[in-house]
């Protein structure tokens, strides 16, 4: 099974960004003006080889092998996704996935729980984003992963009556024990950051790559990331993707401790 799922977090209006999610510098490189997302949806809806699906519909399909899907998530559960993104999805016929970090639930700029389950009435999908987005949940000790999975689950499941299958790892600190741990938690599919299309197996768990989208990328970008014939732009993510994460490894608390300070001594885009 294959699919190129783009990874969004809150859209905003006119550079907003306390209206949606959390605030400071690295979240606000996250953050889409809502002109440029609407931008973003012509772009994708022109480049993409079908129209943006849900993981859902894709695992009741019988797609052959040599296609693949599109697919749109949001991470966070920034207040945006209900009041303004689920909306310019549907003008289009176009379902997104929405993961949320459930401590934040009910916060300001972030959803409530009504705004939840009207997002899932809608027919998007909902999935678990960790409770408390811990910087870098790979470092966890496994039951402490296995909480955060657990008490996401479970406040999600408790708004929605019913499991929850999908999650999304929070701050793009994968490893093969939260999945492992998610599997545990009920979740079968599984987005991380690595940007690939081929979804793997761990345990009962899909694990599924997505590219990710910054503030300050164009609509061409997110064309180029979901066309059949610009192969050049997954790769230079896939790239960039794996000499970051050599420099996390290799830096570990050092590595965070200097991007936080870039960040803050940086402009804003």
């Amino acid at each position: 099974m294959r699919a190129i799922t783009l990874t969004y977090h809150d859209v905003v209006e006119a550079g907003r960004f306390g209206d949606s999610g959390f605030d400071g510098a690295e979240a606000d490189r996250y953050k889409l003006d809502r002109d440029v997302f609407e931008q973003h949806l012509d772009a994708i809806q022109d480049a993409a080889p079908s129209p943006p699906t849900t993981i859902a519909r894709l695992l009741e399909s019988s797609e052959s092998a040599g296609t693949y899907s599109v697919l749109l998530s949001f991470d966070d559960g920034g207040a945006s996704a209900s009041s303004i993104v689920a909306g310019m999805l549907e003008r289009r016929g176009w379902r997104g996935h929405f993961f949320i970090s459930t401590d934040y639930i009910g916060r300001s700029a972030f959803l409530s729980a009504a705004a939840i389950r009207d997002l899932d009435a809608r027919g998007h999908l909902i999935g678990a984003h960790s409770a408390s987005h811990p910087e870098r949940i790979s470092q966890l000790a496994p039951d402490h992963i296995a909480q955060e999975w657990m008490r996401s689950t479970g406040v999600l499941g408790a708004i929605l009556g019913r499991p929850i299958e999908i999650a999304s790892v929070p701050g793009g600190f994968y490893s093969r024990e939260v999945a492992r741990q998610a599997c545990r938690a009920g979740i079968r599919v599984l987005f991380n950051s690595e940007p690939v299309i081929r979804f793997r197996q761990v345990e009962e768990c899909r694990v599924a790559g997505r590219f990710s989208i910054l503030r300050g990328n164009s609509g061409f970008d997110a064309a180029a990331l979901v066309s059949s014939g610009i192969v050049r732009a997954r790769l230079g993510q896939w790239l960039y993707w794996n000499a970051k994460k050599a420099l996390k490894i290799a830096g570990g608390e050092r590595w965070l401790a200097f991007r936080k300070r870039m960040l803050a001594e940086g402009p804003r885009s």
